[in-house]
């Protein structure tokens, strides 16, 4: 098994520590031997269900903890909520691949998990899911985890609010937004705040085939613009916003309509930030506007790159408030960047510039 350079045994002296909450006994036996099997992993202990990990979490102080969504006692959200209030660190959600599970994998998402892993739906694929387990404990294990209080959170707008939207005219811009890891509670804060934008919006977060409609229904739910999972063929519209599609690259036809396309990775993932905006600038020039969030890896820095030499503007948010500070900081590394801000200043620095320029 190769060791994602996130974390490299020569980096890590000591084995991250591992707490598996799950309340199927099949699950949490694979998930321990997988993990007690791979170097540098060590499941410190395992519960049944989210009472059971909160009383052990007193005792015990993992670097990462696995979380079942749904448990009896205490189901998966309400046991996040109160780790993250109380002990914060890492948590990665197994998740259904139902409708429902992907419902409330993104609500966990939001509410602090840094990542998420489908349950397989029999055990013959379980080899495959344990080594994505693997994979992504060795990915968040440095994660920047900061405690969030317990609240209600607001899930819906004002049911009286209209949701303006209008063709895209010549003067308006192509605002791209791009994250990976920790970015749906990044966009969940960023994108319900901007509001009166003379732009159409296209979002891209990695993040496979079934969940990207539970995202863009969650953000559209709390948002003032009109927020889908693109489809070929949609029209970019300024109000509203489009997020590509789990397992599909989105870019732009002749048209500049939506087409969608699952030719190979780029950098190991589809959707890919770079291929939306190398499409939008084909199209759009020095109109477009690109937003860099949390995430690892260098997805976004070379389209950001070609946005800023187009004309175009660059905002990545500020190191202080990235789970994962690896794709902010390539495209700062690679000059591309016009203005680093923390994640509460940056949609208002957004409406700024798309209003003043």
């Amino acid at each position: 098994m190769v060791i994602p350079d996130a974390v490299s045994s020569s980096q890590r002296t000591k084995p991250i520590k591992v707490m598996v909450v799950d309340d199927s006994a099949f699950m949490r036996f694979s998930i321990t031997k997988h993990l007690n099997m791979t170097p540098n992993i060590q499941v410190l202990v395992t519960a049944s269900d989210g009472r059971e990990a909160l009383e052990l979490l007193k005792r015990y102080k993992p670097d990462v903890i696995t979380l079942d969504v749904e448990m009896p006692r205490l189901d998966g959200l309400s046991t996040l909520r109160e780790i993250m209030a109380h002990y914060p660190c890492p948590v990665i959600m197994l998740s259904s691949l139902t409708k429902e599970g992907a419902t409330e994998t993104i609500r966990a998402l939001t509410l602090g998990a840094v990542d998420f892993v489908a349950k397989p739906e029999n055990k013959i694929n379980i080899a495959e899911v344990m080594n994505e387990v693997v994979s992504k404990i060795m990915k968040v294990v440095n994660a920047k985890i900061y405690s969030i209080p317990i609240s209600q959170p607001k899930e819906t707008i004002k049911e009286a609010q209209e949701k303006n939207v209008r063709p895209l005219g010549t003067n308006d811009k192509v605002l791209i937004i791009g994250s990976s890891t920790g970015g749906p509670r990044a966009l969940n804060t960023l994108v319900p705040e901007l509001e009166n934008i003379p732009a159409a919006v296209m979002i891209v977060q990695h993040m496979p085939v079934g969940f990207t409609h539970s995202l863009a229904e969650r953000l559209d739910s709390i948002s003032k613009l009109k927020i889908k999972e693109a489809e070929p063929g949609d029209q970019l519209e300024v109000g509203k916003a489009l997020l590509a599609p789990g397992g599909f690259h989105m870019g732009l036809n002749d048209d500049k309509r939506i087409a969608l396309n699952q030719n190979p990775t780029v950098h190991g993932v589809r959707p890919a930030i770079d291929v939306t905006m190398f499409s939008a600038v084909h199209h759009f020039g020095k109109s477009v506007v690109s937003v860099i969030l949390t995430g690892m890896g260098v997805d976004g820095t070379s389209g950001s790159t070609l946005v800023h030499s187009s004309g175009g503007y660059v905002f990545a948010e500020d190191e202080s408030t990235c789970v994962v500070y690896g794709m902010p900081r390539s495209v700062f590394e690679a000059g591309a960047v016009d203005k680093v801000l923390p994640l509460p200043e940056l949609a208002s620095a957004i409406m700024n510039h798309l209003n003043n320029n």
